[in-house]
């Protein structure tokens, strides 16, 4: 496993160019590895956060939690991502985090990220880019479950997940890592456990793609694209085709 800080370096230098002295500063961060099991929370709406995760090997989602215990799925990260950026702003979390497969997570006080930011603005900027990152995620997330038929839902976001983690160099071949079960589908994209089941039979009717055992399988890339109707401008990241 690589260390924490190569990871969160990895994912920064995506969309921000890092001095020699921004990346020795995150280099000289205390990182606590704590490792997660499938489902199991690491942060919880109502907390006061006083530390950052950074999800250094696994997959973890975002989620609201409703009122009668559903979960609305809001968003899933990868290895390198800082799901809770946004928590270095706020007094109370309104969102709760956890593991999808097994997870390793790293947590950094915010004291410490704070004092860097003052000495390396360049540094602090990345961590805000990461914000309007998953900003900009959140948008496309309510246009695709507001306003796309239910297959081009299902196929933008597997679009997204596996261009993310193209970027993030978690694809071997056409398969990455894809812990997520299909109530969890249906969590995230407002469908019905039928309708999960429905629509991704038809995307695989399609030869585009297939979910089997925790990993999804592109198979066409660009058909894949073409039924999501996905166009990766929204995530700003240098990695801007795939072939």
């Amino acid at each position: 496993m690589e260390k924490a800080h190569d990871v969160l370096i990895q994912n920064l230098c995506e969309h921000t160019a890092l001095a020699e002295e921004d990346i020795a500063e995150i280099q000289a961060l205390t990182f606590a590895l704590r490792d997660f099991e499938p489902n199991e929370d690491f942060i919880r709406q109502g907390d006061r956060p006083e530390v950052s995760a950074l999800v250094v090997a696994g997959m973890v989602a975002r989620y609201h939690l409703l009122g009668d215990g559903r979960r609305q799925y809001l968003s899933f990260h990868l290895t390198g991502d800082l799901p809770d950026a946004q928590g270095l702003f706020i007094e109370e979390m309104d969102h709760g985090l956890s593991a999808l497969g097994p997870a390793t997570v790293a947590f950094i006080p915010h004291g410490e990220l704070f004092a860097a930011f003052r000495r390396r603005p360049t540094f602090a900027m990345a961590v805000w880019r990461e914000t309007l990152l998953d900003a900009a995620i959140f948008r496309e997330a309510i246009t695709n479950n507001g306003a796309r038929p239910m297959q081009v839902r299902m196929a933008h976001l597997f679009c997204e997940l596996f261009y993310r983690a193209r970027a993030a160099k978690l694809v071997r071949g056409n398969r990455c890592r894809m812990p997520i079960s299909l109530a969890q589908l249906g969590e995230t994209l407002g469908m019905a456990i039928a309708t999960v089941n429905r629509t991704l039979a038809d995307l695989r009717r399609s030869g585009a793609m297939d979910l089997r055992e925790g990993e999804l399988i592109v198979l066409k890339w660009r058909e894949l694209q073409r039924i999501g109707d996905f166009n990766a401008a929204y995530l700003h990241l240098r990695r801007r085709s795939l072939r």
